[in-house]
């Protein structure tokens, strides 16, 4: 649907960038997610929407990784931020990807459950349903999270995630959802929520308005005619599902943005 002034006015300001990259604007705290920044991430290009450029894509006040895919957890765009920007990442983050010690100086590791201040508003970890290693193989060090951002609305950013019980309790109502709702390529395996498990999170967490998210960005290289569907289908499929539920949503383009 289209953004109505009902649900923006009363939601935080946000700016998709694509993927999972989102800036959350709340009490004048600007917070980036999941920041991809480049064109090509390893073997994925993007194919929709430029690389985010414009106010705060590299000096947010903080910037928040959900898990160590590479994807997530993309250290070329992590340097090209300002280098005084804290990031806050799952607990022990460093011990499954040592390359994070690059940054250990500005380093916010949290456990789901505790918080952190930035600026003006409590970013607090959350549990998440999904393989947050960096690589297939290896044990479990630092499990995958997804935060809630509050100042003067809620705001709940999943990362990667599936339903899991107790998801509501953990997360609690909030105002905006930005939302899985697909991946990068042509399968969709598990630990991940598609559009019609989405909708269901966004209806568990009660949702002033929900955004889809996590798919229409990267894609690998040559296989642009591969079931082109699950690249650019599932936010309207989302909206659609999450309407049905009584959850107000909204599909943005990469670049777009509401309340900002």
């Amino acid at each position: 649907m289209s953004a109505t002034p009902g649900p923006v006015a009363a939601a935080p300001g946000v700016r998709w960038l694509g993927h999972s990259s989102a800036l959350i604007v709340d009490r004048g705290t600007v917070v980036l997610t999941d920041p991809v920044l480049t064109d090509h991430v390893a073997h994925l290009r993007r194919r929709r929407g430029p690389a985010p450029i414009g106010p705060h894509v590299r000096n947010p006040d903080a910037v928040l990784l959900s898990h160590l895919h590479a994807d997530h957890t993309h250290l070329p765009s992590l340097r090209m931020l300002d280098p005084d920007v804290p990031i806050v990442a799952p607990w022990r983050a460093v011990d499954g990807l040592p390359a994070l010690r690059q940054f250990a100086d500005r380093l916010v590791l949290l456990r789901p459950g505790e918080e952190a201040r930035i600026g003006n508003v409590t970013v607090r970890a959350v549990p998440a349903r999904h393989d947050g290693r960096r690589w297939r193989r290896g044990p479990q060090i630092a499990p995958a999270v997804g935060y809630v951002a509050e100042g003067d609305r809620r705001t709940y950013f999943a990362g990667d995630t599936d339903l899991y019980p107790d998801l509501a309790d953990h997360v609690g109502p909030v105002d905006l959802a930005l939302l899985p709702v697909g991946g990068w390529g042509p399968t969709l395996g598990k630990g991940h929520l598609d559009p019609t498990r989405a909708a269901v999170v966004a209806r568990l967490v009660e949702a002033g308005l929900a955004v889809p998210i996590h798919y229409g960005t990267l894609w690998p290289i040559g296989l642009d005619a591969v079931r082109p569907r699950l690249f650019f289908g599932p936010g309207a499929e989302f909206v659609h599902h999450a309407e049905r539920a009584g959850v107000v949503a909204v599909e943005l383009h990469p670049g777009g943005e509401l309340g900002v």
